[in-house]
């Protein structure tokens, strides 16, 4: 019979804080396209136009050229297509995405200065996203960890297993150290010690996943759900109707949870089918950062409504709590591993974001036609990956450190490698047929923000990699978003409506793709056995729809 065993205690050896690794950090970077109905109904080609509050966030600036006080609502449904349920995770949610208050004053004939409020949910985490591949040949998690205890160093990018006094399987730097080894993760730690030893032999289980009987190698379903809530404060104003300027301190909270399942169908070296093995993980990270955000608006000509706008965005100062809860299920032949071996743990750590430069061109004919367009450049490569160490002090490179924290440089590097500066391009218009009714459309076009040869790296010496409870990652290519929407305006009341479909493909890996190391066992002539792990990756997309209604009241 396997038994049952829950080795929670994997955080005792551990450092007491660390961040998250490269892919799972990116899940904080960018924003939808999300605000009021008009801002996406226009693609949120809103920046030089301005006059309104959804460009609080993008070029305060905009919020100069308010005349009148405001008070605005958003909410609508966000549904997403070509999937399937997951863990109580519908396709169709409800989702309250904005709330803001301008406060417009005169200070001259021509000049005004303003003061707003804006709440919106820069990002909804809500997706499901399924993969399966019966393409994998003589690779799985399994034979991954085996092949990282092969290395013997960290140095190596692996460790050197052993027990320790309570029978855990521990990934030490090397054979001499009793420090645990950083490529050690997590999830090397649950298959080591679920399905990795054989306490009989007291050797090390070398498993493959393939398809057996037409099955796929791998399945894969993770529902990921929350939010990142911006609150913005902002003061924006204007000179002679010619120059507006804005300032906007955000405040943004991070609520997010992911649930997954990784099964993998296990052949074993001499080709019996072992079964499955299910790695189920649930992560949440919560916490709090804040960013400062500056813009300008300019009128060239005096007598031309055409208008650019400029904008910077410092990084989003991050300080952040993960938690995961963790299990590796085994439903494998019974004299084999343990039914379950869980794990869990928590730690606190910090995220910089990189900085965001915009440029913007907004240009009006007569009152019945708006035009804009926006670009946005942020080098995605420029994040600060920091490893809380509780005390000040100087780093490793004597740059003095003053926040309780330092970089780490290892991850820093997979970063660059992995991600790159992405572009985002926003057209817009708005034809107004009367003065109450709008009509509107827009483009929205995120370059790709991943490296196609990307990868997470889980042998990286870094102290952050040691944190990681799944292996898995994706590659996402572009994003196309596609709007329209319309308005209408009853003395104080406006009412818009918007639609906005948005569609992304990508490759996903269940864990790096390609490793390879020597098989300790030699061949039957002392030869020794040269082996890959080479990970299958599966196309994947994400196709979201959107129905957004906005309410305003102008006094």
């Amino acid at each position: 019979m396997k038994k049952i065993i829950a080795l929670a205690a994997l955080s005792a050896v551990m450092m007491p804080a660390a961040a998250q690794d490269t892919y799972e950090n990116a899940r904080l970077l960018g924003s939808d396209l999300n605000g009021t109905a008009r801002y996406v109904g226009m693609g949120g080609a809103l920046e030089a136009l301005g006059a309104d509050i959804s460009t609080i966030s993008t070029n305060p600036a905009g919020v100069g050229l308010f005349r009148r006080s405001s008070a605005s609502i958003s909410f609508g449904l966000v549904s997403q297509q070509d999937c399937q349920d997951f863990d109580n995770l519908g396709k169709t949610n409800m989702s309250f995405d904005q709330a803001g208050l301008v406060y417009s004053t005169r200070t001259g004939s021509s000049s005004y200065l303003n003061f707003a409020f804006n709440y919106h949910k820069s990002r909804n985490f809500d997706q499901i996203l399924s993969a399966a591949n019966n393409q994998m040949r003589n690779a799985s998690m399994s034979k991954l960890a085996f092949a990282k205890g092969t290395k013997d160093s960290d140095n190596n990018g692996g460790y050197y297993w052993d027990t320790n006094k309570q029978g855990e399987i521990i990934g030490w730097r090397d054979q001499n150290s009793n420090e645990r080894a950083w490529p050690y993760t997590q999830w090397d730690y649950l298959y080591f010690n679920g399905i990795g030893y054989d306490a009989d032999t007291q050797e090390a289980l070398f498993v493959e996943a393939a398809p057996i009987d037409g099955q796929n190698a791998y399945i894969f379903d993770r529902a990921h759900r929350g939010w990142i809530s911006d609150f913005d404060f902002n003061i924006s104003g204007n000179i002679n109707n010619r120059i507006f300027l804005g300032l906007t301190v955000g405040l943004h909270n991070v609520n997010y949870r992911g649930v997954s399942n990784y099964s993998e169908r296990i052949v074993a070296a001499d080709g019996h089918d072992r079964g499955v093995l299910t790695l189920a993980d649930e992560r949440k990270i919560t916490g709090n950062g804040a960013d400062i955000k500056i813009g300008a608006i300019f009128r060239p000509i005096e007598d031309s409504p055409f208008r650019f706008g400029l904008s910077i965005a410092t990084p989003i100062w991050y300080d952040l709590t993960s938690e995961n809860w963790t299990t590796l299920y085994n439903h494998t032949d019974s004299n084999w591993g343990y039914d379950k071996v869980s794990t869990n743990n928590a730690y606190d750590f910090k995220y910089y974001t990189p900085w965001k430069f915009g440029l913007s061109l907004g240009h009006t004919i007569g009152s019945e036609v708006a035009l804009g367009a926006s670009y946005e450049y942020t080098d995605y490569t420029a994040g600060d990956y920091r490893v809380n160490d509780g005390y000040y002090s100087y780093d490793y490179y004597d740059y003095y450190n003053d926040s309780g924290s330092y970089s780490d440089r290892e991850m820093k590097s997979n970063a660059e490698y992995s991600l790159k500066g992405a572009h985002l391009l926003k057209l817009g218009a708005e034809f107004k047929p009367d003065p109450s009714l709008a009509v509107r459309l827009g483009y929205n076009y995120l370059s790709p923000t991943y490296n196609k040869n990307g990868y997470r790296d889980s042998q990286l010496n870094s102290e952050l990699n040691m944190y990681a409870s799944t292996a898995d990652y994706t590659n996402w290519e572009d994003t196309h978003r596609l709007t329209c929407g319309f308005g209408y305006k009853y003395e104080n009341l406006s009412i818009d409506l918007a639609y906005q479909y948005s569609m992304t493909k990508g490759q996903f890996y269940p864990f790096q793709p390609n490793v390879d190391f020597i098989d300790p066992v030699p061949d039957a002539d002392g030869n020794p056995i040269y082996e890959t792990n080479i990970s299958s990756p599966t196309s994947v997309n994400f196709k979201r729809h959107q129905l957004l209604l906005s309410l305003t009241y102008t006094f």
